[in-house]
């Protein structure tokens, strides 16, 4: 027996084999394949930016390579045309409009489709996500036969009012899967501490879907503001940016202006983009247990109060 644990004692204690050459051989082909993935996803979604950019400082209508020159002219022009400013100042109204009011409409839907369970539940899920599945084309024919049916005037009104049933839907998506993934127990614990609803709402469950509001608002201005075939089907006879840059682009006098400013918007909407995405990613589950401590806290001090 002893002599047995004394073999045992030893025996060499087993150690990792280093990799073999194919093994290597394949973990770098599956590295350098995720890159060239990336790089071509980068192209295909930047390079049209690029040379959008490298047009607009074009000194040339011609959209042909080589340049002919650089210059900033365009830019000029653009900043000094009075129907261009007309249709931007359109365009920010409608978004500035829609953005908020789908911020509460989604919201609002996202609590009632994840919170409350209630017959019918599939059917206002699915009615609801249409919108994101149908094409915005079909989307604006429909709405003009609507409006025309009803001897509705067209105007920025039913822009404003098409766009928001098929804008609130996004709003929904984002804010629904932020909620679905929020775990009920921290507020349960927030409750058991002496939360109330309301303080449950504010210190809880806001500071965690926080990011996605935000997100869903930027996207929801973004994709009111590039919206094109709902405003073109609805508008009448005043003209949005995506409009006004659907008649400019089949003049060609027009074109390098058209590169000037959708260069400067396409630049400010990758920025908020990007700040969208860097919401969505900034909170994670320690801001829930913040929002417990925080709502304790708060009922502590009203008690003392």
């Amino acid at each position: 027996m002893a002599t047995n644990v004394a073999e045992r004692a030893t025996v060499p204690a087993v150690t990792a084999l280093p990799p073999t050459a194919g093994v290597k051989l394949r973990a770098t082909a599956v590295t350098w394949s995720w890159r060239a993935f990336l790089a071509v996803l980068y192209l295909i979604l930047f390079g049209p930016l690029v040379i959008l950019m490298l047009f607009s400082v074009n000194d040339s209508n011609v959209l042909a390579f080589p340049l002919e020159g650089v210059t900033f002219h365009w830019y000029t022009d653009a900043f000094h045309d009075e129907l261009l400013h007309a249709a931007l100042v359109n365009s920010i109204v409608v978004a500035c409009i829609v953005a908020p009011v789908c911020l509460v409409l989604g919201t609002l839907t996202a609590f009632g489709i994840t919170r409350f369970r209630f017959r019918g539940r599939s059917a206002v899920s699915g009615l609801v996500g249409a919108p994101l599945i149908l094409p915005w084309l079909i989307i604006g024919i429909a709405a003009l036969m609507f409006y025309v049916r009803f001897n509705v005037d067209l105007s920025l009104n039913t822009v404003i009012a098409t766009q928001i049933v098929c804008t609130f839907p996004l709003v929904t998506a984002i804010v629904g899967a932020q909620l679905f993934r929020f775990q009920r127990v921290q507020e349960e614990a927030a409750i058991d501490l002496g939360c109330s609803r309301m303080q449950v709402l504010r210190y809880i469950i806001l500071p965690h879907i926080a990011p996605a509001l935000a997100a869903s608002a930027i996207f929801a201005f973004t994709w009111s503001f590039n919206n094109y075939e709902i405003s073109a089907f609805t508008i009448g006879f005043q003209q949005t940016f995506p409009v006004w840059v659907y008649s400019s682009v089949r003049n060609p006098d027009h074109t390098a202006v058209v590169n000037a400013i959708s260069t400067v918007i396409s630049i400010i909407q990758v920025v908020l983009l990007t700040i969208a995405l860097l919401f969505l990613r900034s909170r994670s589950g320690d801001d829930a247990t913040r929002g417990i401590i925080a709502g304790g806290e708060a009922v502590a001090a009203s008690a003392e109060t």
